[in-house]
């Protein structure tokens, strides 16, 4: 578990869907997300390279695995990604955080009044 301990995931911009046929396989974005249970939501590796990412993502898997948290890894861009549910996202974030991994937040600029 040393590689949680140095990683860190960042959520993808978009929400995604399985691809019709390809379930746990296959992701697409959709524009606009609905209050529809299909709604996935994307994680990426933003610490390691390809060698060691596939590996760090299948131990994330099984971490949240242990809390009954449903996910999958599926390569997307060419890297591998981890899709959840939109519902489980809150879960899923809190149990990452907590084994040591940090997520990246899209940092605001200031505002000046």
């Amino acid at each position: 578990m040393t590689n949680l301990q140095l990683s860190v995931v960042h959520r993808l911009p978009h929400h995604y869907r399985w691809l019709q046929g390809y379930t746990g396989v296959k992701v697409e974005p959709i524009i606009a997300a609905s209050h529809d249970d299909n709604v996935l939501i994307g994680l990426t590796l933003l610490s390691h390279g390809d060698d060691t990412a596939w590996q760090v993502m299948s131990e994330l898997a099984r971490t949240l695995a242990e809390i009954e948290v449903s996910c999958s890894i599926v390569e997307y861009d060419g890297k591998p990604c981890l899709f959840l549910h939109r519902e489980d996202e809150c879960a899923g974030l809190c149990r990452i955080k907590n084994i040591g991994v940090a997520v990246a937040e899209p940092a605001a600029a200031p505002h000046i009044a």
